[in-house]
């Protein structure tokens, strides 16, 4: 494994990251708070707890997953599009190392940049709302593999897409809806019981139970396939991308 290669690339992508810092972290900040008052407040008058919890604190975790899933898709795509559009990414598969080293330095800068803002909206929301985390540590596990998996799926997203419309086109026509539909702000047993059923075809509704049971010991869908889900998704992506590098398929075309 070539190290040095893959610190080259991190750090890189870090640097664009930190070059822009206000606006990285003050973004999230604004748009967690306006939630919260829209949400929290207007909404959260209306409805007392949902499972024990007061709505406020309910929607904490799907607030996290949305801003986690779409900073690092978005982080992801456009790491590796950016050099598809220069032309330097011929530069990089020129160079002595691997596909592994090279999703490792792309992905691993876009995660790292999905948990900082992850972070700073649990913080954020400890201002608002009294929110309690009763299993600290499979909360931290659900979001580094959450912000992994989408950084894979923004990363090949990234070698699809065309033109920066299209980096666009699977975040907002796609990934955005499923996490509105997932049960980000309420629970999936408040549906009709065919509603139930469908929703159980979204893939987002695995992670924000799995998240919210991590906070709060209440889940949608038992922990292990919540687990199983996010693993096998992240497998998968895996598997997509050795795929592409493999064939060359929108990178050597």
């Amino acid at each position: 494994m070539n190290w040095t290669a893959i610190k080259a690339i991190y750090l890189f992508e870090m640097a664009r990251f930190f070059r822009t810092l206000a606006q990285s972290f003050i973004s999230p900040v604004l748009s967690t708070s306006l939630y919260f008052v829209v949400f929290g407040a207007a909404i959260g008058s209306r409805i007392d707890e949902i499972e024990g919890v007061s709505y406020g604190a309910f929607i904490v975790p799907g607030l996290i997953m949305l801003s986690v899933i779409t900073q690092a898709i978005s982080n992801a795509s456009f790491g590796i599009y950016f050099p598809k559009f220069i032309g330097t990414i011929y530069e990089l598969l020129s160079a002595p190392v691997n596909f592994l080293e090279i999703v490792a330095g792309y992905v691993g800068a876009a995660a790292t940049k999905a948990l900082f803002i992850g972070v700073i909206i649990l913080i954020t929301a400890f201002f608002f709302v009294d929110v309690t985390i009763q299993h600290p540590l499979a909360m931290v596990a659900f979001l580094l593999l959450t912000c992994l998996s989408f950084a894979l799926l923004g990363f090949i997203i990234g070698i699809w897409a065309g033109s920066f419309e299209q980096l666009q086109l699977v975040p907002l026509l796609i990934v955005t809806p499923l996490v509105f539909l997932g049960g980000a702000f309420y629970s999936i047993s408040m549906l009709p019981p065919v509603w139930q059923t469908i929703s159980y075809f979204n893939p987002v509704v695995y992670l924000i139970s799995g998240f919210r049971w991590s906070f709060f010991g209440a889940a949608d869908v038992p922990i292990a396939v919540s687990l199983l889900a996010i693993g096998g998704f992240t497998v998968a992506c895996l598997a997509v991308i050795g795929w592409i590098f493999k064939t060359g398929w929108r990178i050597r075309q």
